[in-house]
């Protein structure tokens, strides 16, 4: 056999069970990613912002649970066992704005990477239970866009971020009512 006669190996594509038991790691390191925001925020004064951010983690970790939850109730495995790298450091108040919004993207990607194959192995449960959390991510995407956009018009005027952040948002996360169960939820 000649090395140009050998023909390379094809990986087969990760199953939906597969990808859904890395979101679990990836919603987890997202909360957790969210909580070393918070932090930053609260350690340099920024109370509403810090609130926000150790709100949006606890709704990481809700989706987190949400996915435990059906693996779980599909007799699957699971493994919550690490997160990823986080980011402790900033230099400005747009820094860990951005990195939120990169994050929520990259989650996008997933979730609709979860959809696809879901759909591709005629999972029709599986492509189900990722529809909330596509719904979720266009609303997620567009809040953080938007205290985005706001940081960066605010500039160094951090009462006026803190101001918007108080009326507009607050420490509230978008929540939908028909989300799916959560592992430990009553």
């Amino acid at each position: 056999m000649t090395p140009s006669s050998v023909q390379p190996a094809v990986m087969p594509a990760a199953s939906f069970h597969d990808l859904l038991r890395a979101q679990v790691q990836h919603e987890f390191t997202a909360s957790q990613q969210y909580v070393a925001i918070a932090v930053w925020f609260d350690r340099n004064d920024l109370p509403q912002l810090a609130t926000r951010f150790y709100n949006q983690s606890a709704e990481e970790r809700r989706h987190a649970m949400m996915m435990i939850r059906f693996l779980i109730d599909n007799r699957l495995d699971v493994d919550a066992s690490s997160i990823g790298d986080v980011v402790t450091a900033f230099e400005s108040v747009v820094e860990p704005v951005e990195l939120a919004l990169a994050q929520e993207t990259a989650v996008t990607e997933q979730i609709t990477a979860l959809a696809r194959a879901a759909r591709a192995e005629g999972d029709y449960i599986g492509e189900q239970f990722t529809h909330w959390f596509l719904t979720e991510q266009v609303e997620e995407v567009a809040a953080m866009q938007s205290l985005l956009n706001i940081v960066r018009r605010a500039e160094s005027n951090l009462f006026d971020i803190e101001q918007y952040v108080a009326r507009e948002i607050g420490g509230s996360v978008i929540r939908a009512t028909n989300a799916p169960k959560e592992a430990g939820s009553a």
